[in-house]
């Protein structure tokens, strides 16, 4: 699970450095990620970018309902499936890609779905992302999309760029918190551990009570947690359903968080056509500086 949970948060960590910080060699940590591979609980490693550093906007709609292919064709009329994350007790979550009429894209969405009850629906644009990329940055992030662990060298044979500047965009790509290089993995192949999210909605200053709930928690955090407004999406791990309920009441109780939503995902797909679609209109502009706010 730790192994795991490096991986989400940064794929392209050494094998060598994630046996660093566990006292076990690099090799058994190679080891482990082609067992988890084999058995389908790796299913492929991906590029996690918020849509808003490529110039889009992004919704999410939490919807109960068991027809998955009629809420996808319905999601597909407004905008690009961003994440799509079927739950246990026929929960729903969707990120969807929108480029613009973000508050009408939403009431679009409200008339949509007709057959499935609306859970929660919100834009999220909480954080500032002021993040210059060019042309360079779109060419190396292309080649990332389907294999993000590539080598250094392999991608300055590929886009014919210097190992020098690969380094420098890759390291750019991972101190920008709205980029991440991280994994798709199957939540049913996980064997002694129950993989759920809770969804927190707070009042008051976010990153005080995130950093409050770093302290608490940190420990069973599978991946970094997501912010949206007033919302904390926390990622965690718990060995069975009683500890995971107790985990949730006491996330409950920290001061500042006024509700929380328990989630536990049958299934994750991020897909990336919207990503493919960004970056090829994005080149083709004559000058890139994206500032969202």
């Amino acid at each position: 699970m730790k192994i795991l949970s490096s991986l989400l948060n940064n794929c392209r960590e050494s094998d060598r450095h994630i046996g660093k910080k566990f006292g076990i060699s690099g090799g058994a940590v190679g080891s482990r990620i082609n067992k988890m591979k084999k058995s389908g609980l790796i299913e492929n490693f991906c590029m996690k970018v918020e849509p808003p550093v490529l110039g889009q906007n992004i919704v999410y709609i939490v919807v109960s309902g068991q027809d998955i292919e009629q809420i996808m064709k319905q999601v597909k009329l407004v905008g690009l499936p961003f994440v799509i994350v079927p739950c246990v007790g026929g929960t729903t979550v969707c990120g969807i890609v929108v480029k613009e009429d973000v508050e009408q894209k939403i009431e679009l969405l409200k008339n949509l779905m007709n057959d499935v009850r609306i859970l929660l629906i919100f834009e999220a644009g909480s954080k500032e992302i002021d993040f210059n990329i060019t042309k360079t940055d779109l060419q190396v992030l292309r080649e990332l999309i389907d294999e993000p662990r590539q080598k250094i060298e392999e991608l300055s044979k590929k886009t014919k760029l210097s190992t020098k500047t690969i380094n420098r965009i890759l390291e750019k790509f991972e101190e920008n918190e709205s980029m991440q290089f991280t994994l798709v993995y199957d939540p049913s192949k996980i064997e002694g551990y129950i993989p759920y999210a809770v969804l927190s909605v707070v009042n008051g200053e976010i990153k005080t009570i995130l950093k409050n709930l770093e302290k608490q928690f940190g420990d069973s955090f599978m991946m970094m947690p997501f912010l949206a407004k007033n919302q904390i999406v926390l990622f965690l791990y718990s060995e069975n359903i009683f500890q995971m309920d107790a985990m949730t009441e006491k996330i409950r109780e920290v001061n500042g968080i006024l509700s929380t939503d328990l989630f536990i995902p049958k299934k994750i797909n991020m897909p990336k056509e919207w990503m493919k679609k960004s970056i090829e209109l994005l080149t083709k502009t004559e000058k890139l500086h994206i500032m969202y706010n």
